[in-house]
């Protein structure tokens, strides 16, 4: 169970959203340096999206992946390579040109996939080592066939798993041995690139947590169709005897789509999981607690009750909900993990049975400021003075516009004539932003999480998510420049003024001290 902690406050960044010159962020330099930004600025917190490998198809969305288990080789830092002697300088090229600001995805995985081959090709000439092997010893739960099912995925250019052979598609004892045996190499590859990612991602969060940081991950509740989990757990979801989806996941009408969202993932037999005590839940929890310190589960109401649509819709309007045996799964997973700190994504309508879940458990839940003004309710429940201890605040998510984008472009009057209501003055854009970021510091929640795009000022074209809407999302980037000392200091203080800051010395204190040590 989770409760009421300690008062902090921290960042939203996407990983694949710091500075690189390989096109998209990673576990490299530039994370290293983000993490002494957030602590010379005092943070607690350094919230993420999902680290599963994303697919061009689905947009690069994070929440649509192969596989839940596995990390995106994207993420791996070429620089880190070089200093690990894992690949020589000699083999790394000069990146080509990036635009500025915009992760290009396609690019940087053409790039890091030829020094990544190379790096390949150096190990497997050698005897792997031992912690090689212990990886691969730890993580053969998902990783074998994660590894054979990417090179499988392969062989069939990308032909999605239902419709490779029959025998593959029902993994066939004799079928699969076979595969294993002719893939080896590419299969070998793929753990190797695993072993890389995860190797290089719990350097940076030990780092971090070091710096008194600590990583808020991102647990997306259904899984992608054409993706390992799927293929390896068929009978955990709703699929007809050719294993082709009988319904699919999504949510009704809402604030951001009239027609509700259709995420076209399968949805879960919770009878099934049931009777299995929940196995697979519980891999994949534990699995994600070990990699964060704590994890946010998206779309925490279909953990109660979910909104299933028959498969051939084409819109997510003709669903209706199910429900889940959330205190017994709830129950079975908290009485098996020692710590469940978890953050549950309750926006939306959210019913009296999923508070009763959260209360029981005391899951945290996420207060959203964007969402305060549109109502003329002194006690609606995203306006600060309403939070409670025990939730997280936010000035937006990924899925919403930044804090300057939305009041230029989407407020309404009514709206904006409320939030200067609220703030007892009626203040320029350009102070807007840092306006709405002391609302939710100074609140009683104990953590405040503020996108990184509102940290800088900017506007829509910063924006990460367009619910409802498939492309042009996930590409904004930061670039090297734009933290600059005047943030840092605003943001700092920020956090010291309103008692959510580490204790934190200056490079003058810490003087002082050595010399009085001295002395």
């Amino acid at each position: 169970m989770t409760g009421p902690g300690i008062r902090g406050s921290g960042v939203l960044l996407h990983v694949a959203s710091l500075p690189s010159r390989w096109g998209s962020g990673d576990f490299g330099d530039e994370a290293y340096r983000f993490a002494d930004f957030l602590s010379r600025t005092r943070q607690t917190w350094w919230q993420i999206l999902p680290l599963n490998p994303t697919d061009p198809v689905c947009g690069n969305s994070p929440y649509f992946s192969r596989s839940t288990f596995a990390m995106d080789p994207l993420f791996i830092g070429i620089d880190g390579l070089a200093a690990e002697g894992i690949i020589s300088e000699a083999d790394i090229p000069r990146p080509p040109p990036f635009y500025a600001g915009r992760i290009d995805y396609l690019t940087a995985a053409r790039c890091k996939g030829r020094i990544l081959e190379k790096a390949f090709q150096r190990f497997a000439a050698s005897p792997a080592p031992d912690d090689y092997k212990k990886f691969c010893a730890i993580h053969s739960g998902w990783l074998d066939d994660y590894a054979l099912f990417t090179a499988l995925k392969a062989r069939y250019k990308g032909l999605v798993w239902s419709r490779w052979p029959t025998s593959l598609r029902d993994r066939h004892p004799e079928a699969m041995a076979e595969a294993a045996s002719c893939l080896r190499q590419r299969v070998e590859k793929e753990k190797f690139l695993q072993y890389l990612a995860f190797r290089q991602w719990f350097f940076l969060k030990s780092y971090c947590n070091q710096k008194g940081i600590q990583i808020i991950g991102d647990l997306p509740i259904y899984v992608c169709y054409d993706s390992a989990d799927v293929w390896v757990n068929s009978h955990i979801f709703k699929l007809d005897e050719n294993k082709a989806p009988l319904a699919l996941s999504g949510v009704p009408p809402d604030y951001f789509s009239k027609t509700g969202q259709l995420w076209s993932n399968p949805v879960y037999r919770w009878d099934v999981l049931k009777e299995t005590g929940y196995q697979w839940w519980i891999e994949r929890m534990g699995h994600t607690l070990a990699c964060f310190d704590r994890v946010r589960i998206d779309h925490f109401r279909g953990l109660v009750q979910y909104w299933e649509i028959p498969a051939g819709e084409k819109t997510a309007l003709n669903g209706e909900w199910r429900e889940v045996p959330a205190i017994h799964f709830f129950k079975t997973l908290t009485e098996w993990f020692d710590r469940f700190p978890v953050i549950a994504e309750d926006l939306g309508y959210i019913t009296p049975d999923v508070r009763e879940v959260m209360d029981r458990f005391q899951f945290p839940g996420m207060k959203v400021l964007l969402f305060a003004f549109g109502d003329d309710d002194p006690m609606h429940p995203f306006l600060p003075h309403a939070y409670p201890r025990n939730c997280v605040a936010y000035t937006g998510t990924h899925d919403n516009n930044t804090i300057r984008g939305w009041f230029e472009n989407e407020a309404s009057p009514e709206e904006k004539r409320r939030l200067f209501r609220y703030l007892y003055r009626q203040s320029p854009v350009h102070e807007i932003v840092w306006e709405m970021i002391r609302l939710v510091m100074m609140s009683v929640a104990d953590t405040a999480v503020i996108p990184m795009q509102d940290i800088l000022g900017l506007g829509e074209h910063a924006r990460m998510n367009r619910p409802a809407t498939p492309l042009g999302n996930w590409t904004w980037q930061l670039t090297a420049d734009q933290i600059v000392p005047e943030v840092e200091e605003q943001l700092s203080e920020m956090t010291r003024i309103y008692g959510r800051g580490r204790a934190v010395k200056t490079e003058q204190e810490r003087s002082k001290k050595a010399q009085m040590d001295v002395g």
